[in-house]
C-alpha cells in the first residue's frame, strides 16, 4: 500500500510539477473547509498536527493523537480519506528539561502518533533542552532523529497492513507559529547547510540500522526558502534569493523541500515555491486569523442588521484573553495599546487557543443563533467580508452567516491548493 504524501513527492520529482498542502490546525472550521477545498482540486487532504496542539498528555487541544483522528472523523464526510501528520515531533514540549528525560516523553509521543495511524512523521529534533549547548550540533539533532525514527519504524512493523511511514527531517525549522519579533529580512539556508543536513542525518541513519528502504522514504527536508511573518508584517518570497538552495533538491533522490511559516504570501509566491522544489507548503495560523476576520466581520454585520445579542463578541474576545494571559503574554509586547491591538490582529493569531474557551464559545454560537441562516444584503458582506462575500457568489452560495466563514477560511487556502495543483 502506498503512502499517497509519498506519492505526491515521487511524481514532483519526476515531473518538477505539482506539490502538496500541510493544513496544520486543530479548528472544525478549518478542517472541514480544508477537506471541501481538496475535494473541488481532486487533491490529497494532509492535515497535520503539531506536538503544541496534541501529544500524549493532551497537548494545548486536550487531545491525543488518537482523539485527534477520531475528532476530525467526526467533522467530515464518510467517504472523507485525509492523510494524518505529526508536526515538531521531539523534545519540542519538553525543552525545559534535560535531554535524556525529554527524549523519553519525544519516544512515546512518536509511539502514540504513530500507533494513531499518523502516516507522515517530521523528526525535528532541532531544539537544544536544559543543559544542552544552543545550537545543537548536526550530529546530535540526527541522532536524536534517528533514535526516533528507530521507535516509529518498530512501531508500524507491529501494524500489519499500515501505510509506510514517510518522514520529514531538517535542522533549520522557523519557530512554529511565526516570529515573535519584528522582521527585518530572512535568509534562506545555505546550500551547503542543506546538503550536510541531508548527509549527516543518512549516515547516521544507517548507523542505526535506518537502511536504504526508510531513507528513501525520507521526502523532505526543512529549510529555510527566505518566508516568515511577524505580528503585522510578511518576509514575501523571492525566489532570486533562493535560486542555489533550489538546486539542491536535484541532489536528493527522494525528498524535496517543506516550507514553513508559509502563512499570508502571495497566490504567486506558492506557485514559485512549488516551482522550485519547495513542493510541500505548510499551513496554519493564516487560517485561524481568517476564521477570527469572518467572526469580527460578521459581528460587525449583525449590528448593521439590528440584531442584539447578549455579548459583544471582540470585546469579550479581549476579555477572555486579559483574563487568561498564558497562552498571548510573552509574545506579544508593547504599551496597553499595542497590546490590544496584537491580541485582536497579530498574524500570529494567538487567539486561536481561546475560541474553545467556553466564555468565548458561547459567544461565538449567540452570534451564529443570531444571524441564523438569513440571508446577509450583498452591500452589507462586501463591506465586512468581501473576499467571503464574492467567494459566496462564486460558487452559488447564499450568503449566510456559515457560508461567510467557510468561505473566508477558503480564500486564504484557495492559493495554495491552486498552486500545487
Amino acid at each position: 500500500m502506498e503512502n499517497r504524501v509519498a506519492a505526491v513527492i515521487a511524481a514532483h520529482k519526476r515531473h518538477g510539477r505539482g506539490g502538496i498542502v500541510s493544513v496544520c490546525s486543530a479548528h472544525p472550521a478549518v478542517i472541514r473547509a480544508a477537506e471541501e477545498l481538496a475535494r473541488e482540486y481532486g487533491a490529497t487532504l494532509l492535515l497535520e498536527s503539531t506536538s503544541n496542539q496534541v501529544d500524549q498528555f493532551g497537548g494545548y487541544t486536550g487531545l491525543t493523537p488518537a482523539d485527534f483522528i477520531a475528532q476530525v472523523k467526526t467533522l467530515l464526510p464518510a467517504d472523507a480519506a485525509p492523510v494524518f501528520g505529526g508536526d515538531h515531533l521531539g523534545p519540542n514540549r519538553w525543552q525545559h528539561l534535560p535531554s535524556d528525560e525529554a527524549m523519553k516523553n519525544s519516544e512515546e509521543l512518536i509511539r502514540h502518533y504513530v500507533q494513531a495511524g499518523y502516516e507522515k512523521i517530521h523528526l525535528d529534533c532541532s531544539m537544544s533542552c536544559a543543559g544542552d549547548p544552543v545550537p545543537l550540533p548536526d550530529a546530535t539533532v540526527a541522532e536524536r532523529a534517528a533514535r526516533l525514527c528507530r521507535i516509529a519504524e518498530d512501531t508500524r512493523a507491529a501494524m500489519p497492513g499500515a501505510v509506510p511511514l514517510v518522514y520529514i527531517i531538517g535542522t533549520e525549522v522557523p519557530v512554529p507559529g511565526g516570529a515573535k519579533e519584528a522582521l527585518d529580512g530572512v535568509t534562506p539556508t545555505t546550500p551547503d547547510a542543506a546538503r550536510t543536513t541531508y548527509a549527516v542525518h543518512k549516515d547516521t541513519f544507517a548507523a542505526h540500522g535506518l537502511g536504504d528502504d526508510v531513507w528513501a522514504r525520507v521526502v523532505a527536508l526543512v529549510v529555510q526558502p527566505g518566508v516568515e511573518f511577524d505580528h503585522h508584517g510578511v518576509e514575501d518570497y523571492r525566489p532570486e534569493r533562493a535560486t542555489a538552495l533550489s538546486a539542491v533538491a536535484h541532489d536528493f533522490p527522494h525528498a524535496v523541500f517543506e516550507a514553513h511559516s508559509t502563512d499570508y504570501q502571495t497566490p504567486q509566491a506558492f506557485k514559485d515555491l512549488v516551482r522550485d522544489h519547495f513542493a510541500i507548503l505548510k499551513v496554519g495560523p493564516a487560517l485561524t486569523f481568517a476564521y477570527r476576520e469572518a467572526l469580527f466581520g460578521l459581528s460587525q454585520i449583525a449590528i448593521e442588521l439590528g440584531l442584539e445579542t447578549d455579548t459583544d463578541l471582540i470585546g469579550e474576545a479581549d476579555t477572555v484573553m486579559r483574563e487568561a494571559p498564558a497562552d498571548w503574554q510573552k509574545y506579544y509586547h508593547g504599551d496597553r495599546r499595542e497590546q490590544r491591538l496584537l491580541r485582536a490582529y497579530s498574524l500570529s493569531d494567538r487567539i486561536r487557543y481561546y475560541w474553545t474557551k467556553p466564555r468565548l464559545a458561547k459567544s461565538v454560537q449567540e452570534l451564529l443563533d443570531v444571524l441564523g441562516t438569513r440571508e446577509i444584503p450583498l452591500g452589507v458582506a462586501h463591506q465586512y467580508l468581501p473576499l467571503g462575500a464574492e467567494a459566496c457568489r462564486a460558487r452559488g452560495e447564499k450568503i449566510t452567516a456559515d457560508n461567510l466563514i467557510n468561505n473566508t477560511i477558503k480564500a486564504a487556502l484557495a492559493p495554495y491548493y491552486a498552486a500545487c495543483a
